[in-house]
């Protein structure tokens, strides 16, 4: 084995590799997802009546799997019908997700999909948002309430780290749809830009993971949501980019050991 071949193969793009241990995602050993359905094994059934329900079953997410495969605690600051609105608003207060106790040394942020997709009135926004001296004073748009939660972790947790999920590519979906799927991806990579790259990280699964098309819908989806084998392939993509990520910049984690102390 050539250590560069590890590290720098030039070809590799991300997901190229998959990993079933949680690869270099190991290194954070906490880690807190922040997202909607999608990110707490939410499952869809139908009652007696024929109306669908919905059931949030934290032990099938992808969070959890990751944690389990990368031996890291993972925490599930999530729930069904999040939006980064209601997260900042209301949500995190309520459960404590904004204490010591509860903070991590990296953050998956999967929001946007109640925000800008299932409710297209809701502004987008900007980097242009952000108050970079007082999440306070952030526009309540999608791009002011999203860097809030950046802004919050980082000030409770020196050094953490920072992955910001894009939506993956669903073919069936309207024009419209994806347009705005396609504007979110673009603010993901702004705002990475703009917290510092170093340690504000994509994971582009829009440009990456595969389409969300029809088979995929059959394989891996109960309705709305994902089935079980969709949550665990959707932690082995989140654990096989991040490790990518860690391979390709190893400059930028080699002082997360320290998370969390003075010396960050």
């Amino acid at each position: 084995m050539k250590i560069t071949d590890y590290y720098l193969s030039p070809d590799e793009r991300p997901l190229d590799r998959l990993v079933t241990d949680g690869g270099m995602t190991g290194i954070f050993r906490t880690i807190a997802c922040v997202g909607d359905s999608l990110s707490s094994g939410e499952f869809e059934d139908v009652n007696a009546d024929g109306v669908k329900t919905y059931h949030d079953m934290f032990d099938h997410s992808w969070g959890q799997h990751l944690g389990r495969m990368a031996g890291s605690k993972v925490y599930n600051f999530s729930r069904g019908g999040m939006s980064a609105a209601e997260y900042c608003l209301r949500f995190a207060e309520a459960n404590g997700y904004w204490s010591a106790e509860s903070a991590a040394n990296a953050y998956i942020i999967a929001l946007g999909v109640n925000d800008v997709l299932n409710n297209m009135t809701f502004p987008m926004g900007s980097t242009d948002d952000i108050c970079r001296e007082n999440w306070q004073q952030n526009k309540p748009t999608f791009a002011g309430y999203y860097a809030q939660i950046i802004q919050r972790y980082a000030e409770l947790q020196k050094g953490a780290h920072f992955f910001l999920v894009t939506i993956p590519s669903t073919p069936q979906n309207t024009p419209a749809r994806e347009a705005r799927a396609d504007e979110h991806a673009r603010l993901m990579y702004a705002l990475a830009e703009f917290f510092g790259e170093d340690r504000t990280h994509v994971i582009d699964l829009r440009q990456y993971a595969p389409a969300y098309d029809t088979e995929f819908y059959r394989n891996f989806f109960l309705g709305g949501h994902m089935n079980p084998a969709g949550y665990l392939l959707t932690a082995k993509m989140m654990a096989s980019y991040i490790d990518y990520i860690i391979r390709r910049q190893p400059e930028n984690f080699m002082r997360v050991g320290f998370i969390g102390t003075e010396r960050a």
